[in-house]
């Protein structure tokens, strides 16, 4: 029996010790990524602070499987130098995160075909030459912007019922940054949401001509809410225009819908509702399918189309943030999640209705929504612009005001666009 149980134990740890050593090989023999990321701006603007979340959520899902090295505040145009950076890093996989990288992302992409690139929100990847290192992606926002139009025309419905305004009065501002497709794709998506509850309401939007400006989008704003606008809302970095509102000291209350974080906390009593895209998925599928050494787009939980990922409010891609029930009209949380449960089905069309509209880009190109279009058809980039026929105006903002207010952003932008590299 001495020997039977001297030997039982001996077993027992070579058992364990090759166990041990099975472990460790493996451990060893695991794929490791440096991932490198570029953005815009820093956590102190909500687009980027955004962009941030979904790195953190991808160095938790990871561990110590992935190294980050992060450059924050860097212009489009100015992007390169920074990318050669992260290169010379060592870098396995690099992701830009502005619109505006895509032409230069793409150009060092070509150089080293064995680091693959992501630029978020970019139009390029499907377009010659295509690279198999190079990507795109971005979620479906413009469902997020119809629900959050949607909670504007509640409000406003409740406006008119409380003969607060006249339905005439019915007035939405917007502040744009530029008259790119995405963001005449948005603030249409958003004007559709309100006027499903208001027909009678129109839209002014207001382009500040720069994604991150908080004097010029707060400038913008308050010129929307000299003009009599109700609600106010937004596709530009900061919270200028969330703070017009929630400052302003009128008779009528003018009232704010965010994008790309929750802003009830600045704006308590004018905040409605924000939406964002959820970039956690993308990336995290992304890096999981270079760690086992597949492609990106075949492991991603989405829509594909060549090297270019999209999903929305089905798949979490699109998030409604944070409805403020103390603002919002009785019913109005109800109505968000029925609309979402329709679009998630796609049991709703939002680019439809009684609407004609001519293309920023070409003047003979018009549309009838009588015939839905079908936004991010074939990219995740959204492809509509059209300015829609007498429902929604353009209005330059005040040129002095604006000169007066672009100098001193470009004195203060000087001052922090240093580049910050952390791991």
């Amino acid at each position: 029996m001495k020997r039977v149980y001297t030997l039982c134990i001996i077993t027992c740890l070579v058992m364990s010790l090759f166990s041990f050593g099975i472990h460790k090989i493996t451990r060893e023999d695991e794929k490791h990524l440096k991932v490198g990321f570029i953005f815009v701006g820093d956590e102190i603007t909500p687009y980027t602070n955004n962009f941030i979340k979904a790195r953190d959520h991808v160095k938790e899902v990871y561990g110590d499987r992935i190294e980050c090295v992060t450059i924050y505040n860097v212009a489009e145009g100015q992007v390169e130098s920074h990318l050669q950076e992260l290169v010379a890093e060592g870098c396995d996989y690099i992701i830009a995160a502005s619109y505006g990288y895509g032409p230069d992302v793409k150009a060092i992409a070509e150089q080293y075909p064995d680091i693959q690139f992501c630029v978020p929100t970019g139009d390029n990847a499907n377009s010659d030459p295509v690279l198999p290192n190079y990507h795109n992606c971005f979620g479906e926002i413009y469902q997020g912007r119809y629900v959050c139009g949607r909670v504007a025309g509640m409000k406003i419905k409740q406006m008119i019922e409380k003969n607060i305004i006249t339905p005439q009065q019915a007035k939405v501002g917007y502040v744009a940054a530029f008259p790119l497709p995405e963001v005449i794709s948005g603030y249409t998506a958003f004007y559709l949401g309100v006027q499903s509850m208001v027909p009678e309401a129109t839209m002014i939007v207001k382009y500040t001509n720069t994604w991150s400006s908080y004097s010029l989008e707060k400038q913008a704003a308050n010129e929307l809410i000299d003009e009599n606008c109700v609600v106010i809302s937004q596709h530009s970095d900061t919270i200028g225009p969330v703070t017009a509102c929630e400052n302003a000291k009128l008779e009528i209350p003018v009232y704010h819908v965010g994008y790309n974080q929750s802003m009830t906390d600045i704006a308590p009593t004018k905040s409605l509702i924000s939406c964002c895209v959820d970039y956690s998925y993308y990336f995290e599928q992304s890096i999981g399918a270079l760690l086992h050494d597949k492609k990106i787009e075949d492991c991603i939980d989405g829509r594909t189309y060549g090297q270019d990922a999209m999903a929305g409010l089905d798949k979490g891609w699109v998030r409604i943030l944070d409805l403020n029930e103390t603002v919002a009209p009785s019913g109005t949380k109800e109505m968000v999640e029925d609309t979402i449960a329709k679009l998630s089905k796609g049991e709703l069309e939002v680019f439809s209705g009684p609407f004609t509209g001519v293309s920023v880009f070409d003047p003979n190109d018009r549309i009838d929504l009588n015939s839905p279009y079908k936004e991010n058809a074939q990219s995740s980039s959204p492809t509509f612009c059209y300015i829609l026929d007498d429902v929604i105006s353009m209005e330059e903002m005040n040129e002095k005001k604006s000169h007066n207010r672009n100098m001193k952003m470009d004195s203060m932008q000087g001052q922090k666009t240093q580049v910050c590299l952390c791991t």
